[in-house]
């Protein structure tokens, strides 16, 4: 079994070799024909090669992004558009215009492509604001908790009726409420309306009641 497995593996290797060497050298060819002589022509291959790397390598460390996408088909798409062009399919005799300005264009679009997946971010596309975190609330400090309602008295037991007492307001923070108007802020920047009190209320991970007082005090 483990054989086979070196042996299927071998013949993988085998077979990009083979694959890379034939690209690299209609490559070569085609930048030849385009009027690239001596070291330049061998130049091409190598920086398709190279920006082919960087785009997959990019794609398998930080998943599927525009960017990596983006780069990767157009360095697919010069290795394979110079396999089909060195295959009988133009006259590499005279070769046409538009053919000697790809080529000569290269270098900057390749230089380009390489500098935006080396030092751009992966993570820069703007996120939902998170909810607040564990260090975010030891930050904040305890959140407090309104007290229990008191029971009931003998006069309500009996059925007499009673103006019910209103519910004592929460104290909120300062540092709870400046961590709300940041996150209100950023709803706003990023939706073009104000945060209603559930949104509120989930990002910051508190009860309703107190994600009210909270937001009576940001309006």
């Amino acid at each position: 079994m483990g054989a086979r497995h070196g042996l299927r593996v071998d013949a993988v290797l085998i077979q990009a070799v083979i694959a890379g060497a034939l690209s690299f050298a209609h490559l070569h060819d085609l930048a030849a024909a385009a009027g690239q002589d001596g070291w330049k022509a061998w130049a091409y291959p190598v920086s398709v090669d190279l920006l082919l790397v960087a785009a997959w390598r990019r794609l398998r460390s930080e998943g599927p992004s525009r960017l990596a996408w983006c780069w990767f088909l157009v360095a697919l798409f010069a290795s394979l558009g110079a396999n089909v062009a060195t295959a009988g399919f133009l006259d590499l005799a005279d070769p046409p215009a538009p053919l000697r300005l790809g080529i000569a264009g290269w270098p900057a679009l390749a230089f380009l492509g390489g500098t935006l997946l080396a030092h751009s971010s992966g993570h820069a596309e703007s996120a939902p604001v998170p909810p607040a975190t564990v260090a975010d609330a030891e930050d904040i400090g305890p959140v407090p908790v309104p007290d229990a309602v008191p029971a009931p008295s003998p006069a309500e037991e009996a059925g007499t009726p009673q103006a019910l007492p209103s519910p004592p307001t929460p104290q909120v923070p300062t540092a709870l409420v400046d961590h709300a108007r940041k996150v209100a802020d950023e709803y706003r920047t990023r939706t073009g309306s104000p945060i209603d009190t559930d949104t509120l209320r989930s990002r910051l991970g508190v009860p309703p009641h107190l994600a009210d007082a909270i937001a009576a005090r940001l309006t």
